[in-house]
């Protein structure tokens, strides 16, 4: 199974121009409300038509502008589960699973996949229940369980976890990768959450405003997100603006430090290092910090530390154990940032 789409449209002042290729694999968009995550999804679904390009999944043609495909979303075969999950409200759990096996002419084998989806997601016993007798987690397993029995080429997973409680969303994860392992096929999963696209997708695809900005391996995307935007989303607290010294050397400005860095024939802008990579007493760019704020946290600590001589600039954040932070505390004290961890980022497309 595999998916190509190369697609333009423009609804008022937001255009979407989203290049992508994917085989038997989860890949995660990732990106902030309003880029255009969810429409992308809906074009491949055909709730939405693009104003141009191409649709192709398994090797079946869904939309060309220019051959003049357009495939309705019945003859689609694409499985898309929407946030609220869409269920029928004056239909049963089963009256709802029935609805994603109607393509099945055969009844006999339309019952019994019908049946063998129940089975297999625990939902046998709540046949006989509307959607607003079940929880969000059961809403979501019948919203799942309708897409899978109707065999779809590709599965589409718009925020699945977005409706639920945090403490529901962990074990639903679980489920949800054991579903997809199952599934061997395409997944496009949609995305804000960075610790979730990372628990669940093989490879990332990072958008900004309208078009994809970082694509590849889930971790070499959180390694080198590519730009100012994509390290925020991946949750890099620690992101300075900067001037160049020479080819190797930069002022981080809103630090008020020099740093050393990798060589890069990249447009680099500004430099980010997340929290955890900062390190107590590090010999690479070494820097004497004051300490402006002790955060607890549950299981660790964050540090926010100024440089000395740097009164008026933004702290770094430092993220470390609780047994680290008793060793190291200090009013004042030295870190490091290695040349290694420091993201080299350019800036936003689009915005400057």
């Amino acid at each position: 199974m595999s998916i190509f789409i190369d697609i333009e449209k423009t609804i008022g002042t937001f255009s979407l121009n989203v290049q992508f290729e994917a085989g038997d694999e989860t890949l995660a968009l990732l990106g902030a409300s309003g880029c255009g995550k969810s429409m992308t999804l809906k074009c491949i679904a055909g709730i939405e038509t693009p104003d141009k390009g191409r649709i192709v999944v398994d090797d079946v043609t869904l939309f060309d502008s220019e051959k003049k495909i357009n495939l309705p979303p019945q003859e689609r075969h694409v499985g898309l589960m929407f946030q609220n999950y869409a269920l029928f409200p004056n239909m049963t759990l089963l009256q709802n699973i029935r609805t994603g096996a109607r393509r099945e002419k055969d009844k006999e084998k339309r019952e019994a996949s019908v049946q063998e989806v129940l089975s297999s997601f625990g939902l046998a016993d709540l046949a006989d229940h509307y959607p607003h007798q079940l929880s969000g987690g059961q809403q979501q397993r019948v919203a799942l369980a309708r897409i899978l029995v109707s065999d779809p080429r590709i599965l589409l997973l718009d925020e699945p976890f977005s409706a639920l409680d945090s403490h529901l969303r962990f074990r639903l994860e679980q489920e949800v990768r054991s579903v997809i392992r199952s599934f061997g096929k395409t997944v496009l999963l949609v995305s804000h959450n960075r610790d979730e696209v990372y628990r669940m997708a093989d490879n990332i695809a990072i958008m900004g405003i309208g078009k994809i900005e970082t694509f590849g391996e889930k971790k070499a995307v959180f390694a080198s997100p590519g730009t100012k935007a994509g390290a925020m989303l991946t949750g890099c607290k620690n992101i300075s603006a900067i001037e160049w010294l020479d080819k190797r050397r930069i002022y981080a400005t809103d630090w008020g430090v020099e740093l050393s860095i990798k060589e890069t024939t990249q447009n680099i802008r500004y430099v980010g290092i997340r929290m955890h990579d900062v390190h107590p007493n590090g010999m690479e760019n070494s820097i004497r910090c004051k300490v402006v704020e002790v955060i607890e946290n549950p299981f660790s600590m964050t540090i926010m530390l100024r440089p000395v001589g740097a009164e008026h600039t933004v702290p770094i954040g430092w993220e470390t154990a609780k047994k680290v932070w008793k060793k190291h505390k200090a009013d004042e004290l030295s870190i490091g940032l290695p040349v290694d961890s420091v993201m080299l980022l350019e800036a936003d497309p689009n915005v400057e």
